[in-house]
């Protein structure tokens, strides 16, 4: 008998304006580190009000979907498994000032050499990165629903 896999779903954001992308700088393990917004999916939520609120949470923007760009699978040290799911679309300012994650240090709008410069919150940053800068773009309607069980 196999253990059951323990599995965490993630959401990200890319979001570029003028050849640069925006990017939040988190602690970790005691270095700051560059991360996409980015989090948990919350019990109840689907996956794109998921990185609509995480967007909102962690740099005060308004966050439109606009395509997906893939998904990823990131092995942990601990046994489980993150799974990370990527979008990419417009954002503007919320009407308030809502407050902003006390995890995030700071916002930065970064080119792709000045992210070279950075340690990466995990291997996926770049990844999705790079979807995004070879023109994935996948349909939102293809992006899986939350249905519940009855």
């Amino acid at each position: 008998m196999t253990e059951r896999l323990r599995c965490h779903v993630t959401v990200a954001a890319v979001i570029a304006d003028a050849g640069r992308f925006l990017f939040v700088e988190e602690a970790d393990g005691g270095r700051n580190v560059l991360n996409q917004p980015a989090g948990h999916l919350e019990e109840g939520e689907d996956l794109r009000t998921a990185v609509i609120r995480e967007v909102r949470e962690e740099t005060g923007l308004d966050f439109l979907p606009e395509a997906w760009l893939g998904c990823d699978l990131l092995a942990l040290p601990t046994g489980a498994v993150t799974l990370r799911v990527a979008f990419t679309g417009r954002t503007g300012p919320l009407p308030d000032t809502a407050a902003r994650d006390p995890a995030i240090l700071a916002t930065h709008w970064l080119t792709p050499d000045q992210v070279r410069e950075w340690p990466l919150r995990s291997p996926l940053v770049q990844r999705s990165l790079e979807r995004f800068t070879q023109g994935v773009r996948l349909p939102l309607d293809t992006v899986g629903t939350l249905f519940r069980a009855p």
